[in-house]
């Protein structure tokens, strides 16, 4: 019991590192300022960004973490986060946390706008999108950069299954973790926040199914500390543990 208060130690400092993101990435090497550990953004060609720049979710894919103040940085977060056991998935079901894909969702970035969750993330992270005649929301072709596989993807709606979206904290995952016992409307939150959720190949995020970072891994090893950085943003936006094994795993693709 001893351990609780360091523990809430730890905490408080991921949800202030947090707060700093969220706040212009002060401390770190931020936009406007000269980069000394590197690696802020994947080349221009992917369009995609740090998580660590991009604290909201709201710009495009998800770009490798470099550079050792960057990596370092990455560490401090994860190391912040509270672990527990994984509960059972007794209760379990997709419609607890809304139906798919809901545009009322209150609370995130992206809602209420008219379109969509899965057309607002098509839309971000492709490029050259084309949508349906008459609208400005559906898509129905555009060129993926996968961050998971490393691929790109030129994708048609037709073969919609060739992209699907990911919930970086899996839905169930977070269940057995603790969001069996929250309102329906954070769990909403969860499901549709586009902080957790990235458009990647159909068959990586099928093979991920509901497995935390101990147990499944993007492929693009170059992708692996940027996805436990995206992990533990989550993680500490919703006050949601991971296990202990997890947290390990996240922290050695960061090199911890």
């Amino acid at each position: 019991m001893r351990r609780h208060g360091r523990i809430g130690t730890r905490w408080a400092a991921g949800a202030a590192l947090a707060l700093a993101l969220v706040t212009g990435c002060e401390g770190l090497e931020g936009e406007g300022a000269p980069a000394t550990g590197g690696g802020a953004e994947a080349p221009a060609s992917t369009g995609a960004v740090s998580p660590l720049r991009n604290p909201d979710g709201t710009r495009p894919g998800l770009a490798p973490v470099t550079g050792d103040t960057d990596r370092a940085s990455a560490r401090e977060l994860i190391e912040s986060l509270k672990t527990k056991g994984r509960g059972p998935r007794t209760g379990y079901d997709r419609d607890e946390f809304g139906y798919a894909w809901m545009d009322t969702a209150d609370g995130v970035p992206l809602a209420r706008n008219g379109c969509d969750t899965r057309n607002d993330l098509l839309r971000r992270d492709g490029r050259d999108v084309r949508f349906r005649s008459g609208s400005n929301c559906v898509v129905v072709a555009m060129t993926l950069h996968d961050p998971y596989t490393g691929t790109t993807i030129e994708w048609r709606k037709q073969k919609a299954s060739e992209v699907q979206i990911d919930h970086v904290v899996p839905l169930s995952y977070s269940w057995q973790l603790g969001s069996s016992r929250w309102p329906e409307s954070k769990r909403r939150q969860l499901a549709n926040d586009p902080l957790n959720l990235l458009p990647v190949e159909g068959r990586a995020n099928s093979a991920k199914s509901d497995a935390g970072p101990a147990t499944w891994l993007p492929p693009s090893k170059g992708i692996r500390c940027a996805y436990a950085v995206r992990f533990a943003q989550v993680a500490v936006k919703y006050e949601l543990a991971v296990t202990a094994p997890d947290r390990q795993a996240m922290l050695r693709q960061c090199g911890g």
